[in-house]
């Protein structure tokens, strides 16, 4: 079976520095990650093509992605920044896709869960860029905390020329064994057909060290019920899944909470939804 993992991160400290792995707890990131690392545990775990994902929201990060993808067999897009408030939106865009590797732009995202306001996906400027992205032709990852979810569903009922890919579950709290307020928020943004979600980041909202693919277990039920499998991708999140799993075992979870699926739903979840939703077929 084809696997692409549709979500991981790369980062050399040495050209810039990544502010958000602070505190004794994340310790373990503060060092250099690159391709070169991911290659080899990819390749074991069968993983043929991968989505690089943007980590900081500094213009200069999303051209050198694009450079690395037009250089890596492995990357087979890349989901970078943009300011969606900016007035020139669409001439960044623009820039990027003339950038070196710029065919291999498939989306745009932005940590929205820093943003202190909870509505920050529906204000005006920011709505006029999320416009602007899909008449691109590119989707748009949300990163958004279980209290955003509202917000971005009326983000995506607002844009609905976009589609708008879920990173992680929307975070819901699997280390508290909670389900609620999240699975209802997670189902309304279901709700509308321009969405789709990264079966991704799970083992690091789960309790390090001692979570089982039991702990997992509800939430991937709800977003599986709310989604469906053609509406759902895999993605690894690493190496900030490293705090919790290996790469290994981050790929054995997500075949065995899907273990009970058909094997069309199988394929939709570990390559079809992001072959699609990122359109990769025939991308160089």
């Amino acid at each position: 079976m084809t696997i692409i993992d549709a979500h991981h991160h790369v980062w050399d400290l040495s050209v810039r520095d990544q502010s958000w792995i602070s505190g004794p707890d994340l310790a373990p990131l503060r060092r250099d990650f690159t391709i070169a690392d991911l290659e080899p545990v990819a390749a074991a775990a069968g993983v043929t093509a991968a989505i690089l994902v943007q980590t900081i929201t500094v213009p200069e990060e999303t051209p050198e992605f694009l450079a690395m993808a037009a250089a890596s067999p492995l990357i087979a897009g890349v989901v970078g920044w943009v300011d969606l408030t900016a007035p020139d939106v669409g001439d960044r865009l623009a820039e990027l896709w003339s950038a070196d590797g710029g065919a291999s732009l498939v989306g745009i995202r932005h940590q929205v869960q820093a943003e202190s306001d909870p509505d920050w996906l529906t204000r005006p400027n920011v709505l006029r860029g999320l416009a602007t992205v899909a008449d691109a032709g590119l989707a748009y990852d949300l990163l958004v905390l279980p209290h955003q979810l509202p917000a971005a569903t009326r983000a995506a009922a607002m844009v609905p020329g976009l589609t708008f890919v879920l990173d992680h579950l929307g975070k819901p709290p699997i280390a508290d064994g909670d389900t609620e307020p999240w699975a209802s928020a997670v189902s309304e943004l279901a709700s509308l057909p321009n969405t789709v979600c990264k079966l991704s980041g799970m083992v690091t909202e789960a309790d390090w060290g001692k979570w089982t693919v039991d702990d997992l277990r509800p939430y991937f039920d709800v977003v599986l019920d709310a989604f469906g499998p053609d509406r759902l991708m895999f993605g690894s999140d690493w190496p900030v899944s490293t705090l919790a799993a290996s790469y290994a075992e981050v790929v054995a979870a997500a075949g065995e909470l899907t273990a009970n699926l058909s094997q069309s739903e199988q394929a939709a979840i570990f390559a079809g939804t992001a072959t699609r939703v990122y359109q990769l077929q025939g991308r160089p």
